[in-house]
């Protein structure tokens, strides 16, 4: 691969990955005793992260009313419904709206 096409060669480093850098231009760096143990760790960790991110349909009744009420908010927003709804239940799932009732 020639230089001018090295994806590294405009790389940024932060501090601590400039630090992680001069450790192993030094030979510093050592392998942990527990690499195999880390490594199942990470890969479980980034598989149940991936896991927790994706969709999943869910069924749901709602009034006749209010899904047209909705349906038409969504479509003032210029967006779908089920995204509407969507976003609507990740907010009180953050924390961000409160649920009140009248």
């Amino acid at each position: 691969m020639s230089s001018s096409n090295n994806p590294f060669n405009d790389l940024v480093l932060d501090d601590e990955e400039r630090a992680i850098e001069a450790v192993i231009e030094r030979g510093e760096y050592e392998v942990a005793a527990d690499l195999d143990a880390t490594t199942e760790m990470l890969q479980e960790a980034a598989r149940n992260y991936k896991q927790l991110h994706t969709s999943r349909p869910v069924t749901l009744r709602i009034n006749q009313l209010d899904l047209i009420k909705i349906k038409a908010k969504a479509k003032q927003s210029n967006i779908p419904y089920q995204t509407l709804l969507g976003a609507v239940l990740h907010d009180f799932a953050e924390g961000k709206r409160k649920l009140s009732i009248k």
